[in-house]
Order: C-alpha cells, then sequence, then structure tokens
C-alpha cells in the first residue's frame, strides 16, 4: 500500500497526524513516513499534562490509540508515556511479543514534542502544530520556548479551534503563521482572520471558489482538511487553496 497520487498543482500538501493513511496516527512511524515522502508539512496535535509537559495525541483519552485508557491531560507526563500505542499491543497479542520485551523503544510510546519536531526537522519538513484545548498563556509562552530552543520555530506553522489560543500566540509572535481552525464560515470566523492576522484551517466542504477567491483578496492563506479522494483534492488545488490537509493523497 502506498500514498495515493493527486495533481496538486502549487497546492503545498500536509501529512495529517503523520502519514496516517499507512501509519498509526499521530506515532514516530506516521512521521518519518510523511518525511521520507513529498509533504510540505507535518501536521500533528499536542497536549499539556498535569505536570506541564507537552505529549503529542489527538483526543484526550488514549481510548481510541492505546490498549491502556487514561486522559493525558489528568496525569503526569512519566505516567503517560508509558501508555503503548495500540498497533504494538496488537503486535504483542498476535506474535507473543511482550511489552516489556519492548523497553526502551520511544517510537512504540506517545510521542513527545521534541520528537515530532526533531523528525521534522531531519527532514526539512514544515510543523503544523494543533494545540488542543485552552492552553494558558505562560504554558503557550512554553510551548514556544521548547519549540525555539530546538532551533525551529521558524518552520512551525501553530494551528487551534480556540481562538484564545491564537490570540495568545500573536501576541507572543507577531509575525509567525497561524491558522484558526473551524469547521464552517461565519462572520465570527471572518472578523477573528481579519482582527487577529490569521490564516484560515477549515472543513474542506465549507469552501467555494468564490470564498477563496474572497479571502485570498483580503490576504488570507486557506488550509483545508480532511481531504482523501483525489477527485477532491483536484478540484479544491483547481479552486487554489493553499494547503490541502490529507491522511493519505501525495
Amino acid at each position: 500500500m502506498n500514498t495515493i497520487k493527486f495533481d496538486k498543482g502549487n497546492v503545498q500538501v500536509v501529512a495529517h497526524r503523520g502519514l496516517s493513511g499507512l501509519e498509526p496516527e499521530n506515532s514516530i512511524p506516521a512521521f518519518v513516513a510523511a518525511g521520507n515522502r513529498s509533504y510540505f508539512g507535518i501536521e500533528t496535535d499536542i497536549h499539556v499534562t498535569k505536570d506541564g509537559k507537552f505529549i503529542v495525541i489527538h483526543d484526550e483519552t488514549t481510548t481510541r490509540v492505546a490498549g491502556d485508557t487514561i486522559n493525558v491531560e489528568e496525569c503526569t507526563y512519566d505516567f503517560a508515556r508509558k501508555v503503548v500505542l495500540d498497533n504494538i499491543c496488537k503486535m504483542e497479542r498476535d506474535s507473543k511479543v511482550k511489552i516489556g520485551d519492548l523497553k526502551g523503544r520511544d517510537d512504540l510510546l506517545l510521542p513527545r514534542l521534541e520528537d515530532y519536531i526533531n523528525i521534522c526537522k531531519k527532514y526539512e519538513k514544515i510543523a503544523v502544530l494543533e494545540v488542543k484545548n485552552r492552553m494558558q498563556p505562560e504554558i503557550l509562552e512554553q510551548l514556544v520556548a521548547e519549540i525555539k530552543a530546538l532551533d525551529y520555530l521558524e518552520n512551525v506553522i501553530f494551528i487551534s479551534f480556540c481562538l484564545e489560543n491564537m490570540i495568545d500566540l500573536r501576541k507572543l509572535l507577531p509575525n509567525q503563521q497561524l491558522q484558526y481552525l473551524t469547521c464552517e464560515f461565519n462572520d465570527d470566523v471572518h472578523n477573528a482572520l481579519k482582527e487577529y492576522n490569521l490564516d484560515w484551517d477549515v472543513l474542506y466542504h465549507a469552501l467555494s471558489k468564490e470564498l477563496i477567491d474572497q479571502l485570498h483578496g483580503e490576504g488570507i492563506k486557506i488550509n483545508c482538511w480532511t481531504v482523501d479522494k483525489r477527485e477532491d483534492a483536484e478540484r479544491l488545488a483547481g479552486w487554489g487553496v493553499d494547503f490541502i490537509t490529507t491522511n493519505i493523497l501525495e
């Protein structure tokens, strides 16, 4: 199995949660698989643990992706890092490999922020980093500082459904690429994009060529998610979107 190629024109393609169409979402194998291909960027999701450390996972809980269920924001970082991703749990069941035998294999655990950033850096990919839930300003400052310490801040696009996160990040980073995530377009969204100098990351069903042309005329770039059918991607590319986020297309 491989990615599905499409005529992307000038569109920048972002691998959603890594190359999650081929590897487990938001895992080190998914990030490396994306790194080894032609993607412009690798998208992932970040949560903060109870003791103020960053860990990569989409949901608040590990129910979908691991054999054990925890809420990552209600436990410590060290505890969250003991959770083994579900594909590895399946390997244990199928091949009689014992989890204890895999000790030290960081690629089998929930990734750390630095794992993700360092993979993006190694493969020269843009890090498209979704800030999950509301993070307080001091936590966002810490997030920015940690990425800056890894010498990769200029190659990060921050995205979030939480407008407060976007506003606080804009205060911290006046010139950073920030994309406000929404499922639809309305006056509130439009006003926020203009007031806080944000680009837009939207469920692709909400788009039309007319809307894309309007926002481009206002200097707003457009990312769209999650596009997994070739015909949809080629239509959106023809309309002129700037980015397409996908699980499997390339």
